[in-house]
């Protein structure tokens, strides 16, 4: 007796299971699940691969806020960078861009020629880590309505069965249905990741262009005072400690900054 059951129940499995789905969906049902299946890997591909670059420059940052400042010059802290470094870009581009501003023929403030030329810069590294995110967005937008095509392909073909029959038995319409509910089911799975992974890269993003801006502003007023305005953090660090009863000496203003603000002085 338990041996007829489970037979039956292994017949079941065969006439009901997923392969068998896929097998009565056709080449439609296998095309989308082939687009589904390659969404998916791209999504997976594009959040690994961006969570690794955009670490690599939160740890460059890292670096550079505690060490960089300490530096005698813009060009020996750029030398104590790494190679392919964002911060490492945004320094070399700016000590360019000073260079280049004496052999400008038609007059142009220094402040504005310096500005453009970082704020160039930055946006230039910022376009680099955006790339991926609008397949993400598209791959979140699009996927559930992919899947929705298979579903609508997998409910015609339970309607035809049941036409052909004249009556609505399970054997002919259980093979469309769980199929259909397949499809819907795939494109739930790939849109929510690439919809979770598109808002996680894009905040991280956030953050770095935020650090990134507040280091080109740090680098604008070094090159525009010609070293004498830097971080307020590292002029702190390399400080001499106040002599007990001694006025404090007036402060000049501050910028914000990277590590805090940046200290003028006067």
């Amino acid at each position: 007796m338990s041996t007829t059951i489970l037979a039956a129940g292994a017949s079941a499995a065969d006439n009901f299971g997923f392969m068998n789905a896929m097998k009565q969906g056709g080449p439609v049902t296998w095309t989308t699940a082939a687009i589904l299946t390659i969404f998916l890997f791209f999504t997976l591909y594009i959040l690994f691969t961006k969570i690794f670059e955009q670490q690599k420059i939160i740890n460059q940052g890292r670096r550079v806020r505690a060490t960089f400042w300490n530096s005698n010059s813009l060009q020996e802290g750029a030398a104590k960078l790494e190679k392919n470094s964002a911060y490492k870009q945004i320094v070399d581009d700016g000590i360019a861009a000073q260079q280049q501003h004496g052999r400008l023929t038609d007059p142009v403030e220094a402040h504005d020629w310096l500005h453009g030329s970082l704020t160039r810069s930055e946006a230039v590294i910022n376009s680099q880590l955006g790339g991926g995110l609008a397949f993400l967005a598209t791959v979140g937008a699009t996927a559930p309505f992919v899947g929705l095509f298979g579903t609508v392909l997998g409910i015609y073909r339970a309607l035809i069965g049941i036409g052909q029959a004249g009556q609505a038995s399970i054997d002919k319409v259980a093979g469309p249905v769980g199929e259909s509910l397949i499809m819907t089911a795939f494109g739930l799975v790939v849109a929510v990741p690439a919809v979770l992974a598109f808002n996680f890269l894009q905040r991280r993003n956030k953050a770095i262009a935020e650090h990134l801006s507040a280091f080109s502003t740090d680098v604008l007023g070094y090159l525009a005072s010609e070293g004498a305005v830097r971080p307020a953090a590292s002029r702190a660090a390399t400080k001499a400690p106040p002599v007990s009863g001694a006025k404090p000496a007036a402060t000049g203003t501050t910028t914000a900054g990277q590590a805090g603000g940046v200290q003028t002085r006067v």
